[in-house]
């Protein structure tokens, strides 16, 4: 086995390592009585998108062709069904394939945060297997997917289209992982409205701190394969990938919590702990194409604006429940487009002597994704909940879910 070999494989494990440490993450911060229920959600995703990526995902809607036309944007979704063909392929193709789906498992997991307390387990996977195949799976590609020569042939890696040439940068998924995510979650709080205890900020404390700590902990830790497998880092860059997705989360702790005692007068462990995952988002595009000074004020501004933005949606109105969309959805609009500022590396942003058009890529890419990934949500939510519901009843969500939807649970008084 050679050591590029050994270290996709150990990343594609850390990767993974990740969703169990959204699950303990999310099921710190929700209520004693729907602990269960949370973490399943995550459970639930890894479960289903893995074995949706192996049948149609990873070489069917995810690879998608050269050129233009339906099968540049969708792919195509029963070629290779199975990896019939692909299980023929070398290690580092297979290799490939498993690191490509835990990021798709998270992602499908993150989007879960927004609907906590209340969602129902089997109509949530409908609408993640909808929503992996109609955005994640085809998503993926628009950034990643390359020719036979290492070129770049989704529209946004390529440029295509409304970007003018100049392909977007996004190193390991701020577009079509944050951004998506996030605006996957804005919509599904919409489709589901309030809960019916727990929306106030009073009433929307987390039941166990430490385990929301413990589980920014293992997402920290796993984050260090989320940035650094992604194939093409030649060796320095792979150290600095790694430095920055050290230097830039801690300096979001620092902006959260400044934030947070200018707001409250207080530092929060909870405050430190959403901190640490926004400048982990933040610096999830951004890991491979700015210096370490540039992360450290990249992440302590997005977690100082992460701090605020949470707050946006008891004023707007709409309960995300996690705060996915306060933090994934902003943080990675701010990795993204900061690029198109502070780039220096495989593309100039232009505080580098670069022109408008990378940062206006940035910009549009981000954009489009958010509306794409919306939207898709919006229909495929609204189309469960009005058919076989997709939040649980209003007793039982206030009895807590645990029981009612899993027949266990974490706290039984």
């Amino acid at each position: 086995m050679s050591t590029d070999l050994a270290w996709l494989l150990l990343c594609t494990a850390l990767v993974l390592f990740m969703t169990p440490g959204l699950a303990f993450f999310y099921g710190g911060l929700v209520k004693s009585k729907s602990v269960v229920s949370m973490m399943m959600l995550s459970f639930g995703s890894l479960g289903l998108i893995t074995v949706l990526w192996v049948l149609y995902g990873a070489t069917g809607i995810g690879a998608i062709s050269e050129g233009s036309g339906v099968s540049n944007f969708f792919g195509s979704p029963f070629q290779d069904f199975g990896l019939t063909e692909a299980v023929k392929a070398d290690d580092a193709t297979l290799g490939g394939i498993a690191f490509g789906a835990t990021f798709a498992i998270i992602t499908v997991a993150l989007i879960s945060g927004a609907i906590a307390d209340r969602a129902r387990f089997f109509p949530w996977l409908l609408f993640a297997g909808i929503w992996a195949t109609l955005v994640y799976f085809p998503g993926q590609a628009w950034v990643w997917a390359t020719n036979d020569d290492g070129d770049y042939i989704g529209w946004i890696g390529a440029g295509k289209g409304i970007l003018n040439g100049t392909g977007a940068l996004d190193w390991a998924g701020g577009t079509i992982v944050h951004q998506a995510a996030g605006a996957a979650a804005l919509a599904l709080a919409l489709v589901l409205g309030r809960r019916k205890v727990g929306f106030s900020k009073e009433e929307s404390q987390p039941h166990n701190v430490p385990l929301v700590l413990i589980g920014a902990s293992i997402l920290w830790f796993g984050w260090f394969g989320f940035n650094t497998g992604v194939y093409g880092a030649d060796e320095g860059q792979t150290s600095l990938i790694f430095l920055n997705t050290l230097v830039t989360p801690a300096a979001a702790m620092l902006g959260w919590l400044v934030m947070e005692h200018f707001k409250e007068g207080k530092a929060t462990a909870v405050g430190a702990a959403s901190g640490i995952v926004a400048g982990l988002v933040a610096i999830t595009p951004a890991c491979a194409h700015i210096d370490p000074w540039v992360a450290m004020i990249l992440g302590f501004l997005a977690g100082a604006v992460c701090a605020f933005a949470i707050e946006m949606k008891f004023k707007l109105g709409f309960d995300d429940t996690l705060d996915v969309v306060g933090i994934h959805l902003v943080a990675g609009f701010i990795g993204c487009v900061s690029l198109g500022f502070v780039a220096k590396y495989d593309g100039e942003g232009l505080f580098y002597g670069g022109g408008v058009d990378l940062l206006w890529s940035q910009f549009a890419s981000s954009v489009i994704v958010i509306g794409y990934a919306f939207v898709v949500a919006l229909v495929v939510g609204l189309a469960i909940e009005k058919t076989i519901g997709l939040r649980a009843k209003e007793e039982d969500e206030v009895a807590g879910i645990d029981l009612v939807l899993h027949g266990e649970g974490y706290a039984m008084d």
